[in-house]
């Protein structure tokens, strides 16, 4: 029974990293679809996590805006909330609010 224990856990670790890495993927791909750096933005939410090899990863996955389809700036929210990402999404909404601004400004 131990080893079946061990097996089921070894799969929700692996199915969780997973789950992570295409929450960080749909942050950087946002990022890129709305002319945002990012790095940038994760360090604002993050400053002791430079070089994050996981969002390295991920900005290499990341395609040209006009190569990726549609990201809603609720559903990058709603995805980061799901991982207890409150800083930044809370980063993300000040850079939304920033965009709304702009548009409002011009």
């Amino acid at each position: 029974m131990d080893d079946y224990r061990k097996s089921v856990e070894d799969h929700i670790v692996e199915s969780y990293r997973r789950d992570e890495e295409m929450m960080i993927l749909v942050f950087a791909q946002w990022c890129v679809n709305n002319g945002l750096d990012p790095e940038a933005l994760y360090l604002q939410a993050y400053p002791q996590q430079q070089g994050n090899e996981q969002l390295a990863r991920a900005l290499a996955l990341t395609v040209p805006a006009d190569e990726s389809g549609f990201i809603s700036d609720d559903t990058v929210l709603g995805v980061l909330s799901l991982y207890g990402n409150d800083d930044l999404a809370f980063v993300i909404t000040e850079a939304v609010a920033a965009r709304a601004q702009g548009e409002r400004g011009q």
